[in-house]
């Protein structure tokens, strides 16, 4: 890669608001850690593709939340690619990074007979799901917010998301990408734009849907005024190369004063993000601690071990059986349980 300073900006997510439009945004830029996330797994390129715009989408929808613990994105569909799943984590202290992690399900002989009939990354998916749940820590109620996949991408699923449930317009532009320097191997890149009108005390709302499959968009919650602005903000924004968003050679800073010079762009800390995985020993113990003497015997291999695999980041976890589920006869031993 190329010097530091290049990619001061690498694995951060700088919020900004539009004083002159009542916009707010994002702007996220993945280098080091898109690459821990697909590194994990040997996924083909059209996953990769789908895993890196949910990280993507991660990062700039976390950001946005006041968040005590964890947000979660997730998509599930009917097609090969039946399950991406991302997590957010709040910073644990002022100055601290977030961490994401991802991961994606998908059945490999279905999606080679979609791609070589040409389906696009998107059209694995299939009909679905889109879902966003925020889990703000021990005695907190979850909150789950569910949408039809519409509107042909991740992030017009987003979008959509945020119309239907929220009815705050929202826009994403993102890009991402594996990049190359002289002399260097590949690696992933990511960046992207979010915009957010800011939602009101009584929302405007039209009579009647007009997007995909009957869902609200961000023209049927927007009034006249605030529509003008809406959308002189989206074709500013839709004059971003991907260059420009994914970088490392023009600042986040620089292309806000490129694109909204004139909204009057005010740009706040920026938040690093970071690969992060939350599994633990304890929490697979805790997760097998419902299950009976006999339910962890069907469990056990024939060397007398019970083992699982953290889908996110591949840590191997082995258990005496006799210390799992509610039967446990033993207390778990001192040595540690993971690979």
């Amino acid at each position: 890669m190329t010097d530091a300073t290049t990619h001061l900006w690498d694995d951060t997510v700088l919020p900004f608001q539009l004083d002159a439009s009542d916009i707010r945004g994002r702007v996220a830029r993945l280098d080091g850690v898109l690459e821990d996330v697909l590194s994990q797994h040997d996924y083909p390129a059209q996953i990769e593709a789908l895993v890196a715009e949910m990280a993507l989408l991660t990062a700039l929808i976390g950001q946005t939340i006041k968040l005590r613990w964890k947000l979660s994105l997730q998509v599930r569909g009917d097609g090969p690619a039946r399950l991406l799943a991302t997590d957010y984590y709040g910073p644990t202290a002022e100055g601290e990074p977030a961490r994401i992690r991802a991961w994606a399900s998908f059945d490999a002989p279905r999606m080679e007979e979609m791609m070589q009939a040409g389906a696009q990354p998107f059209d694995l998916v299939g009909k679905g799901y889109f879902a966003i749940l925020i889990d703000q820590g021990k005695g907190m109620t979850p909150y789950q917010g569910i949408t039809p996949l519409a509107g042909g991408s991740l992030s017009a699923c987003a979008e959509t998301y945020f119309a239907q449930s929220e009815q705050i317009p929202t826009r994403f532009a993102l890009a991402y990408g594996r990049s190359q320097s002289p002399g260097d191997d590949t690696w992933w890149r990511a960046g992207g734009v979010m915009l957010q009108h800011m939602p009101k005390a009584s929302p405007f709302a039209k009579d009647g849907a007009t997007g995909e499959g009957g869902l609200l968009t961000a023209a049927d919650i927007l009034d006249e005024d605030a529509g003008e602005n809406w959308r002189r903000a989206n074709i500013l924004l839709d004059t971003t190369e991907e260059l420009e968003l994914i970088g490392p050679s023009v600042a986040p800073t620089d292309l806000l004063l490129r694109l909204f010079h004139d909204e009057g762009p005010r740009v706040f800390d920026p938040q690093p993000v970071r690969f992060g995985c939350s599994c633990s020993a304890d929490k697979v113990r805790q997760s097998l601690s419902i299950y009976s003497a006999k339910d962890i015997a069907h469990m056990t291999t024939e060397d007398g071990r019970v083992t699982a695999d953290c889908q996110f980041c591949g840590a191997h976890y082995e258990f005496d059986p006799a210390t799992l589920g509610f039967e446990a006869t033993d207390a778990p031993g001192d040595a540690p349980d993971a690979d």
